[in-house]
C-alpha cells in the first residue's frame, strides 16, 4: 500500500467533503441551519470524531509498537551475528573460511534488505544464503568436547538467527491496516469535514483552516502506513547496527 498516495486520496477526500458541505449549505433552507439544527449537528460530529479519534488513536499505538519490534529485531540480529562470528573464533582456525562464509551472508542480507543502489528493489525475504552455512556448519567435526559444545551453541544461534529472520518477513507482510477499517474511517472523517463545511462562513480563512485540518488527519494516517513499511519510505528502520556488527566481525 502505497503510504504516500493513499494519503493523498484521504486528504482530497476529506478536504473535498469541507467544500461540499460549504456548498450544501447554499442550497439548504434557512431554518436548516439554524441553531437547533447546529446543536444537533455538533452532538452527532461530537459522537463521530470520538470515535474517529479512537480508532486513530489505536492504529497509532499498533503502528508504533510494530516499527519498534522491527528496530528491537534489528539490534538483537546484530548482536546475534556478532556473537556468533566470536564464537565461530573460539572454535579455531579451522573455521577461517566459515567465518567469511558467515561474513558474506551478512553482507548478502544487507544489500538485500537495505540496497545500496536507488534503483534496486529491497527484498526483506530471507535467502538461500543461510541454508548453506548451515549445511557447512553441520560438517564441522569437533575434535574435543569444548568445540562440540561449542559447535551446538554455534548451531542455535544460527538457526535462531533465521528464524528471527523468517519472523519478521512474515510480521512485516502481515501488518497493515485493513482497507475496510481505513475506508470507515476516512468516511468519518468526511462526515466531520462535512459539518465543519456546513456551519462554516465561506471566506479563504476557513477554507485555509479546513485544508490545514484535512492535511493533519492525512498525515497521520500517512505516519502509521509509513511505521508498518519500517524497511522503506521516510521512516526507514536504519542498518546502523548490522553494519556495526560487521565492522567488528573477523577480529
Amino acid at each position: 500500500m502505497n503510504s504516500t498516495l493513499v494519503s493523498s486520496i484521504i486528504f482530497a477526500s476529506v478536504f473535498a467533503a469541507a467544500l461540499v458541505g460549504m456548498a450544501v449549505r447554499r442550497a439548504v433552507p434557512e431554518d436548516h441551519v439554524g441553531s437547533d439544527a447546529k446543536e444537533v449537528v455538533r452532538l452527532a460530529t461530537g459522537l463521530i470524531a470520538t470515535m474517529a479519534a479512537l480508532v486513530l488513536g489505536m492504529l497509532v499505538s499498533s503502528a508504533k509498537s510494530s516499527y519498534d519490534a522491527r528496530k528491537n529485531e534489528v539490534a538483537e540480529m546484530s548482536s546475534e551475528i556478532l556473537f556468533i562470528d566470536r564464537l565461530l573464533g573460539q572454535y579455531g582456525p579451522e573455521t577461517g573460511e566459515i567465518r567469511a562464509e558467515f561474513r558474506q551472508t551478512v553482507e548478502v542480507g544487507l544489500e538485500r534488505i537495505w540496497p545500496s543502489q536507488a534503483s534496486r528493489q529491497f527484498e526483506l525475504r530471507p535467502g538461500d544464503h543461510g541454508k548453506i552455512l548451515v549445511d557447512k556448519l553441520e560438517l564441522m567435526a569437533p575434535k574435543t568436547d569444548k568445540q562440540a559444545a561449542t559447535k551446538a551453541q554455534i548451531m542455535t544461534l544460527v538457526i535462531g538467527l533465521r528464524q528471527t529472520q523468517w519472523l519478521m518477513f512474515l510480521k512485516t507482510e502481515q501488518n497493515a491496516v485493513p482497507p475496510p477499517l481505513l475506508l470507515v474511517l476516512v468516511s468519518w472523517l468526511a462526515a466531520i469535514f462535512v459539518s465543519f463545511g456546513l456551519f462554516a462562513p465561506p471566506n479563504t480563512t476557513v477554507v485555509v483552516a479546513l485544508a490545514l485540518g484535512a492535511m493533519a488527519v492525512s498525515s497521520a494516517i500517512f505516519l502509521i502506513l509509513e511505521m508498518y513499511t519500517p524497511f522503506t519510505g521516510v521512516l526507514k528502520i536504519s542498518p546502523t547496527p548490522i553494519l556495526d556488527a560487521l565492522s567488528q566481525m573477523g577480529g
